[in-house]
């Protein structure tokens, strides 16, 4: 079989979530299964540590689609265009986006819909975009991943597709995070907190992660708490940010807060280890892959009660509601003043993770595509 694949998100130095599913997933699957031949379509330049193995074909086409307007033309035009030429008997895209201008038979990877319920945390003509052509492509898959059952039945009930069209395959966790010893503990808060414990927070900073309900609380604790405890904030900017800039030159004690920015994955798994907790809050969330990353680096979690997240924490993490900042407030105050209440969450912790990996990802989405392909 030719199985062609949308690998537009394999930037070298630059994945981000749905970037490390296609890196962790189609490393497994191409190497697995030699028997079928792979085309990696890329909108630019790629990494050659993205052709895991000799069944790939890297096609390059352009332009780079990073606007509604180069989406469209993209899958429409030039993804058709190839999957003609190349005669692809399946196309696989792990970020969803499909095209409606072909007959070759299609698997979306759909990891949330988080735009049908929170349309305004987007541009505008993003959020149109998103809105008016992912119902299109659910319907036209001939299969739907996605890493979640609650992300499974919001597709089903939004979109009106068939819940059974659809398979589930968590997101796995990278192996480097891991728990770090004392002396890489004491390091890593020399270089990011000049010493100090810090809460984390690990994520794009974007409306719908709650960043601003986060700065709230922290700052509400810090005024109960009258300690050193710092917050470092992980991740690049992307949408509407300007609230959570808002937020923090508001606060009373912004000197005890850190935003570092991207980092690179081995910083990460240090920047884990070194936490006293991560707190994870966001409105809407597919899956919440930082609260497994947390679990295996043997640090407490604390992360809302809504949409997926219950799925992936279970029992082994704290929960609060992310619209009220006081219950987030007091979870942070339980972390910090109960050893017991922490031991016991990363002992937890370090059971539940042991539900995702990567492999078994890989596993069930090749299961999904051997549907698709019947």
């Amino acid at each position: 079989m030719r199985i062609a694949v949308n690998t537009r998100l394999l930037l070298k130095g630059k994945l981000e979530g749905i970037g490390w599913f296609t890196f962790e997933t189609l490393k497994r699957m191409t190497r697995n299964h030699p028997e079928h031949h792979f085309l990696f379509i890329f909108d630019r330049p790629y990494s050659k540590e993205y052709i895991f193995s000799e069944n790939i074909t890297p096609i390059i086409i352009g332009p780079q689609a990073r606007h509604p307007f180069l989406f469209y033309l993209w899958f429409e035009f030039q993804i058709a265009r190839v999957l003609k030429k190349y005669k692809a008997d399946l196309f696989i895209s792990p970020d969803g986006y499909l095209s409606l201008r072909t007959k070759v038979p299609q698997l979306a990877v759909i990891h949330d819909i988080n735009f049908v319920h929170r349309p305004d945390d987007f541009p505008w003509l993003i959020a149109k975009y998103y809105n008016y052509f992912f119902p299109k492509f659910a319907r036209i898959a001939k299969r739907i991943s996605t890493v979640s059952f609650y992300s499974k039945e919001d597709i089903t009930r939004s979109f009106k597709v068939d819940y059974d069209k659809i398979d589930v395959v968590y997101d796995g966790i990278n192996q480097i995070f891991k728990p770090t010893l004392k002396a890489e503990q004491i390091e890593t808060r020399r270089k990011f907190t000049n010493g100090s414990e810090y809460f984390l927070f690990v994520g794009a900073l974007h409306p719908r992660k709650n960043v601003c309900g986060l700065l709230r609380a922290f700052d509400a604790f810090k005024s109960v708490v009258k300690n050193k405890v710092k917050l470092v904030i992980v991740g690049g900017e992307m949408h509407k940010t300007g609230h959570i800039f808002e937020t923090y030159n508001n606060m009373h004690f912004k000197k005890d807060v850190v935003f570092t920015g991207r980092v690179a994955t081995s910083d990460l798994h240090h920047i884990f280890g070194a936490a006293k907790c991560l707190t994870f809050v966001p409105f809407f969330e597919g899956f919440g892959i930082p609260i497994v990353e947390a679990m295996s680096a043997g640090i407490p979690v604390i992360c809302s009660n809504t949409t997926s997240i219950p799925e992936v924490g279970g029992s082994a993490v704290l929960y609060a509601d992310p619209c009220k900042i006081e219950q987030i407030t007091d979870a942070m105050i339980k972390i910090e003043t109960d050893a017991d209440l922490r031991k016991e969450l990363i002992q937890k912790g370090f059971i539940q993770k042991d539900k995702f990996s990567w492999d078994e990802t890989a596993r069930l989405l090749w299961m999904s595509i051997e549907r698709a392909l019947q």
